[in-house]
């Protein structure tokens, strides 16, 4: 039975949906083509693995991280160094010191000063053949002094050349100049007039270099440097980027065991960099935070002294009218006195005095504030609270006014950094005015709660009589001027402590060093990893992808699937230079591959009489439809079959070159009735096959091909030969070849290996199963004989390669991958 011709086939109207369509993907021709085209990926893993030694050598630039530990004290009372306990568990409320330190070291006032003082918007590296390496500042042998009221060319690189003794030639880029400059005076942008490209210069050092775009002199480091440069690249940064680098590669972590220990981390390309950075901020820190501190508490110690004395004065005027009345009225002891009531009122009271002392240094802050006067600023502790956010946000509108002072001599009032400027001063405030507003509300809380209770309390004493009431009115007074004075006196104490201790609250318990850490970074196994592994994806990536985009028919068994039409054979490649392949190359495997078609074609239908119409037909031109046909009859005329082969695709003829035909007079010729049917049959020199030209092209070929005249050339035709073989028109372009296969008693439908499109089959295969056409067989030409005509089907078409069986095969050479397959299984079979 022929492959994929069933006995019996249910044709219902779920099948029959199915019928024509085929997979979006085919795995295993896409296996097959990934195995095909080894030697890509084995090229790529090779490129992937040059790129990725190339990158990691000279391209990769090397991450450090240096680390430093440090704790704070807790005896510290400075406005601006809060000496509440620090309590580093975040989300707590107990850690507001913790989140002032972090802001500090973060703050971009900070690590302003730090960039300006340090002049950290001088970069320095220094490049070999290929690879471009940062410096540490002194790392190289001069530091570059920059002129701050020149305007300079910002990312612009300054090459440094080592000439003798200590001379240096300057050279710039031979391009990039820039008239937009940066001044650092001013930290903004000013224009200036177009100019040539500054010449390269010979320095000394010392001496100052000038352009329109630049000034600089050269500084000698004076720490001999270790290592010798050949080159010394230098470029500058505005301040705001410098800064926003800096606070982008800093980190703050606490100690999970002993949570008042703060680690803070640098990251930067050099190392030495990065331990010198964090040195030197947290001493920068420490001394700031110093110079607050003293200027705080003695600001605080001249507050509370002024009040001290305030105070004493209407402490010694009420202690001399309670003196007056016990002498005078003689009110010293008066009896049954309610002692308790009076100590709860004294108590009370004694609060209430203390409140009303925080709310006057809450008024003093608040005026301080709005006076912008910062440096008679006191400490909160004189208010009795230490709040780290508040004192952070006074720190921040501390430095945005100081800001704000330097920008006006620059901007005019209604610019737009102007208005930005305004906009975070007026938030700062918002922020705190907004802490001081609780405090007050809080602190109001509590008073007027005092008087509701001593209120109360009032209420047991309005028995006594009027000059008794009156003494204790005056004795009352005299307790809250006392507990009053006493509070502000313990303040000034705990001021005058700290003054007197005038220490860093700020500790280094390990500086930033550099052991020969690591580079944590970039993981460079994992970006070989990606390199190698991309590119190796890269060919699998374009086969995927041609495998889903690629409509071809290019398996077997899958075409056997979708259309279920049977499979007369299958012919392999044509290497031959005409299409008379079986003539010309009888012991091939193509002809043999015609021969078994011969032999399969009866099962599609029985002999009607002596003689059968076989019509050959494709989707579109180029499939082998006349190269079918022609061979096709070659095999029959060979087997002693009376055959003929007629060309009636009138409109494209081609059967007449290969076998050396006139092609004057032909099928069109007869079906006009311009001549007769003797004079269009050409024998060959197959004594059994004759051939009919299709001739002249006619302008009306599909009239012609259906006419009356042509099915009776074709009933005239049966009584002479056995074997009828019709090359006919592309059923995909034209319906020319469903009319003739209504008088034909079999038809084959030329399907040609990765060139036949995949939508093409779906008319003649519902045509096929709707019962409109009958007899119908596939021939799967111009397959890859390499590959073996089993793959993707089971029915051995490719058998005798590399076996001696065909003249192929003393050309032939099995593929790498079968060699190996079939050494494996010599070594499995042996025994």
């Amino acid at each position: 039975m022929i492959p994929g011709k069933d006995a019996t086939v249910e044709r219902n109207d779920s099948q029959k949906e199915k019928y024509g369509s085929f997979s979006m993907f085919d795995i295993e021709h896409f296996l097959r083509r990934v195995l095909k085209n080894w030697y890509w990926f084995v090229f790529m893993l090779l490129i992937g693995y040059a790129i990725s030694w190339v990158y990691s050598k000279y391209y990769a630039q090397n991450v450090y991280a240096s680390n430093l530990s440090l704790s704070i004290s807790s005896n510290t009372a400075s406005y601006f160094t809060p000496n509440q306990s620090i309590n580093f568990i975040w989300g707590q409320g107990g850690n507001q010191d913790g989140v002032y330190l972090k802001k500090m070291l973060l703050s971009r006032s900070h690590n302003e000063f730090l960039v300006k003082e340090l002049d950290l918007f001088v970069n320095y590296s220094t490049k070999g053949a290929i690879k471009e390496t940062y410096l540490d500042k002194d790392d190289s042998p001069v530091f570059l002094q920059i002129d701050k009221k020149h305007l300079q060319q910002i990312n612009y690189a300054i090459t440094l050349i080592p000439k003798n003794g200590n001379t240096y030639e300057v050279i710039l880029p031979d391009e990039g100049q820039s008239t937009n400059l940066y001044s650092y005076e001013s930290e903004g942008f000013q224009t200036i007039n177009g100019y040539n490209r500054p010449a390269n210069k010979i320095i000394k050092v010392g001496e100052w270099y000038e352009s329109p775009n630049l000034k600089f002199r050269l500084v000698p480091n004076p720490v001999k440097t270790k290592i010798k440069l050949d080159n010394i690249i230098i470029s500058l940064n505005s301040v705001n980027q410098s800064v926003t680098d800096i606070v982008s590669t800093i980190g703050v972590e606490f100690d999970k065991e002993i949570n008042s220990i703060m680690i803070i981390t640098k990251k930067g390309y050099n190392l030495n960099s990065t331990v010198n950075f964090l040195n030197r901020s947290v001493s920068q820190l420490q001394k700031k935070r110093l110079a607050d501190k003293i200027t705080v508490d003695k600001n605080t110690d001249i507050y509370l002294q002024g009040n001290l004395n305030t105070i004493r004065k209407k402490l010694d005027s009420s202690a001399n009218i309670l003196n007056d009345m016990k002498t005078n009225e003689k009110l010293y002891d008066i009896k049954d006195r309610d002692e308790k009531s009076l100590t709860r009122i004294k108590d009370l009271e004694a609060k209430k005095a203390d409140l009303e002392s925080k709310v006057s240094s809450l008024n003093q802050i608040k005026q301080t504030l709005e006076s912008q006067n910062f440096d008679k600023m006191i400490s909160t502790n004189a208010a009795g609270f230490q709040d780290g956010l508040f004192t952070a946000s006074i720190s921040e509108l501390k430095a945005l006014y100081l800001k704000r002072r330097e920008m006006a001599l620059i901007y005019k009032p209604n610019s737009e950094p102007m208005k930005e400027i305004d906009r975070l001063i007026n938030e700062a405030k918002m922020n705190s005015n907004g802490s001081l507003r609780n405090y007050y509300q809080g602190y109001y809380n509590e008073i007027n709660k005092i008087n509701r209770q001593v209120a109360d309390a009032n209420a047991d004493l309005e028995s006594y009589p009027e000059k008794e009431r009156r003494y204790l009115d005056a004795e009352r007074g005299y307790n809250m001027i006392e507990a009053t004075y006493n509070s502000l006196l313990g303040r000034q104490n705990e001021t005058k402590m700290r003054m007197a201790a005038n220490q860093s609250d700020i500790t280094v318990i390990d500086p930033a060093k550099n052991v020969g850490q690591p580079a944590i970074g970039p993981n460079v196994k994992a970006a070989k990893a990606g390199i190698i592994g991309g590119l190796f994806i890269l060919p699998l990536l374009f086969i995927l992808i041609g495998e889903v985009l690629d409509s071809k028919i290019r398996n077997i068994k899958e075409l056997l699937s979708a259309t279920k039409i049977p499979l007369l054979g299958v012919i392999g490649n044509n290497n031959h230079d005409n299409m008379l392949t079986v003539l010309d190359q009888p012991k091939s495997s193509v002809s043999e591959a015609f021969r078994g078609i011969r032999a399969n074609i009866r099962f599609l239908s029985g002999e009607n009489g002596n003689s059968k119409v076989i019509l050959v037909t494709s989707s579109i031109g180029g499939e082998g439809k006349t190269y079918v046909s022609i061979n096709l009859a070659s095999v029959l005329g060979l087997s002693d079959k009376k055959t003929i082969l007629l060309g009636m695709d009138l409109r494209k003829p081609k059967i007449f070159g290969d076998f050396k035909i006139d092609n004057k007079y032909g099928i069109s010729n007869y079906l006009t009735g311009e001549v007769d049917m003797d004079q269009i049959i050409n024998k060959t020199k197959i004594p059994n096959l004759d051939v009919a030209t299709s001739g002249p092209i006619p302008p009306n070929p599909s009239e012609l091909l259906m006419s009356d005249r042509n099915i009776k050339f074709i009933e005239d035709l049966k009584e002479r030969y056995d074997f009828i073989i019709i090359d006919s028109p592309p059923v995909g372009l034209v319906a020319d070849s469903y009319e003739l296969m209504k008088h034909s008693d079999a038809n084959i439908y030329v399907v040609r290996h990765e060139y036949t499109e995949k939508y093409m089959l779906k008319m003649i295969t519902e045509k096929y199963h709707n019962g409109e056409i009958e007899h119908l067989g596939l021939v799967y030409n111009d397959y890859n004989t390499k590959q073996g005509y089993g793959y993707g089907y089971g029915y051995g078409y490719g058998y005798g390669y590399g076996y001696g069986y065909f003249d192929e095969d003393k050309n032939y050479t099995e593929p790498l991958l079968i060699r190996i397959r079939n050494k494996v299984q010599s070594i499995f079979n042996k025994k």
